[in-house]
């Protein structure tokens, strides 16, 4: 997440003190150009648990003690005793699996009488719904048990005060070998905040003495559309409401690593959970890479999103590049993640494992993203090779895939020629309103453009990435959403040569984050939609196939429009950007004989500081009025405003 500096002048904050004077706008007769479908869509990294703890629907943190250095405070988080039990990781001597050397082990006291167990706090809460079914699991192992039979545990979801809302009971046989459990635990009430806890705990009178090792445990609620190892139903739901045509993953600096040994790996993410590692993410916490390529693939599929997918490029973001002498091996690893993607099983061993996780057929894949970011840093004096050895080699192989770059456009210049360049930018309201005709300037020269993260962060110029008190946006504002939204008709003027565009990040926790403002905030309970939120939204659904050119906004102005046509249904779309504090009045001038009489406008205005927060989270939504049109037709743009106005023009 950077800042890519353009060069250009910052110019005064968005409001005005008197009345803008009337603006008319003649649409011309003719489309311009047909808008790609693929313009609008999402970039995912995992960011402010954004994945982990957000998406990814598990419930349960350190779940395997993935990556946790044993014997210390850290290696137990999310993990206490429970009535007096002894807990700690250890190193297991027999593990579960290569991939997951530790255990936790628990010790029942001598002298118990109570339940005593462990429990999990979750990702900074547990959300606990009356008759829902939870679906838990755990490895187990008694390491030094000399007692035959079975010990009986109960798991159960309770709150820290101890009220149970859901319990079931299983039976554990005292092996020194690992086993599996696997239960349905069903919530007979519901919890009134998300304080809770996930015990498994068994009778201190028959297990007194005893010792246990717990390994790859697991608590899922239902996920959307019941898949497997799924995402959160909620999570999920909000990001297909916004009709995203594509998703970028998996990152963004999360891909990259702080070493070359911690980069994303797409093969340590795929298969059976129990034999995914997970990493050190490049945002402050272990990723257990359960939501992994094949996942991410899934999820493209349930939404009709095509994958903008991300291989590394050779780039730590601790400043390592790998000499050109040794990139064989990171060529290669590419080229195995994509074939897993879209290869033949009978040529391809990474297609092949593809097929063994229950996936013959190929998924589709067209745009490839050659590392991220690498204008940062030292990376561009490398790019030049690694960019040249690694596209030379994966074209030659996959003659279909557009392979995006990440360095600055045309800076530095590389062999081969990109067709497609990826942009980033973060920067004020004002910025972005300011910019709307950033991309008008560039050559049509056959080169494509991917605004793969683009958010209106602060409304300091000269701190951009500072703190909440220096300007730094916590949550997006309506003044924020409207520059981001005039910089979008930019874009949509330009979708001649900018084919897709994502707002970044995507989804971050309210309070547990590292980056804000985030498209979407949640908590372990409740998902909060932003203004930005809803801006996506309209643009997304408001897409239209054809771009109809008319008369330009000024370039320094506050008021700004985009002209589109939807074919299918006949109908003209205005969207109509206001980041003035005034009423802004505007006059369409249309070309076109047969003009509906009325039409419809979307609007989302308020407070240019106001947010939809936690606290007052419908602060700013979406209304929807009928409004008078025709060949020519008025209309005031509400101060700070996003509008879209639709009508019918055969």
């Amino acid at each position: 997440m950077w800042n890519l500096n353009v060069g250009r002048v910052i110019l005064a904050l968005l409001t005005t003190a008197t009345a803008a004077a009337a603006v008319t706008v003649t649409v011309s007769a003719t489309a311009s150009h047909a808008i790609p479908t693929t313009l609008w869509g999402q970039m995912y990294e995992d960011i402010s648990f954004s994945g982990d703890g957000g998406l990814y629907a598990e419930l349960l943190r350190n779940r395997a003690f993935q990556r946790v250095t044993p014997g210390t405070v850290a290696s137990l988080v999310g993990w206490q005793a429970v009535n007096g039990a002894s807990i700690a990781v250890v190193a297991e001597s027999e593990p579960v699996s290569n991939a997951l050397p530790n255990a936790l082990r628990l010790t029942v006291p001598a002298g118990s009488t109570a339940q005593v167990g462990v429990a999990n706090t979750g990702y900074f809460g547990i959300k606990v719904t009356a008759d829902t079914t939870y679906k838990a699991s755990f490895h187990y192992r008694f390491p030094s048990s000399t007692s035959s039979g079975s010990l009986s545990a109960t798991l159960s979801l309770q709150s820290t005060a101890g009220r149970v809302f859901g319990s079931t009971s299983v039976s554990l046989s005292r092996s020194t070998s690992w086993a599996r459990v696997a239960a349905d635990l069903t919530a007979t009430e519901s919890a009134g905040d998300t304080s809770n806890l996930f015990v498994i705990s068994v009778d201190g009178a028959e297990a007194a003495g005893e010792t246990v090792s717990l390994a790859m445990l697991s608590l899922f609620p239902p996920t959307f559309r019941g898949r497997e190892n799924g995402l959160r139903i909620d999570l999920a739901e909000a990001l297909e409401e916004m009709g995203p045509a594509f998703f970028r993953f998996p990152g963004g600096n999360n891909l990259e690593g702080q070493t070359v040994d911690r980069r994303w790996q797409w093969n340590a993410t795929v298969g059976p959970l129990v034999d995914r590692p997970g990493r050190q993410g490049d945002w402050s916490y272990i990723n257990t890479d359960g939501l992994g390529l094949l996942e991410y693939l899934e999820w493209c599929e349930d939404l009709n999103m095509i994958p903008i997918m991300g291989i590394w490029a050779g780039y730590a973001l601790g400043g390592t590049s790998v000499p050109q002498s040794q990139l064989g091996p990171y060529i290669q690893q590419a080229a195995d993640q994509i074939n897993f993607v879209i290869g033949d099983p009978a040529t391809s061993e990474a297609a092949a494992l593809r097929a063994r996780l229950g996936r013959p057929e190929p998924f589709a894949l067209e745009y490839v993203e050659v590392g991220n970011e690498d204008f940062i840093g030292s990376a561009p004096g490398t790019y030049t090779y690694r960019w040249r050895d690694i596209v030379t080699a994966l074209q030659a192989q996959f003659p279909d895939i557009h392979f995006i770059a990440s360095t600055i456009p045309w800076n530095p210049v590389l062999t081969p020629v990109p067709t497609h360049y990826d942009v980033h930018v973060y920067q004020t309201p004002t910025w972005f309103a300011q910019n709307s005709f950033f991309y008008d300037d560039f050559q049509r020269n056959g080169t494509l453009y991917f605004e793969g993260e683009y958010a209106a962060i602060s409304t300091n110029p000269n701190n951009i990435f500072g703190s909440p008190a220096q300007g730094r946006l916590v949550y997006p504002t309506m003044q924020s959403a409207a520059g981001e939204a005039a910089f979008m008709t930019g874009l949509e003027r330009n979708s001649d040569i900018v084919f897709a565009a994502a707002y970044a990040p995507l989804i971050g926790h309210a309070t547990n984050n590292q980056w804000t403002p985030n498209l979407l905030a949640f908590d372990a309970g409740q998902v909060y939609k932003s203004t930005s939120f809803y801006v996506q939204k309209f643009f997304s659904h408001n897409r239209g196939d054809e771009y109809i050119p008319s008369t330009l906004p000024a370039r320094t102005g506050t008021l700004y429009w985009s002209v589109v046509r939807k074919t299918s249904t006949s109908e003209i779309i205005i969207k109509v950007i206001n980041t003035a504090a005034t009423v802004a009045p505007v006059t369409f001038e249309l070309p076109f004989a047969n003009v509906a009489s009325t039409g419809t406008a979307e609007v989302l205005t308020g407070g240019g500081t106001t947010s939809n927060t936690p606290s007052s989270p419908n602060a700013i939504v979406p209304v929807t009025s009928t409004i008078a049109t025709g060949q020519t037709f008025d209309y005031n743009a509400p101060p700070v405003s996003v509008s879209v106005l639709t009508f019918v023009a055969p």
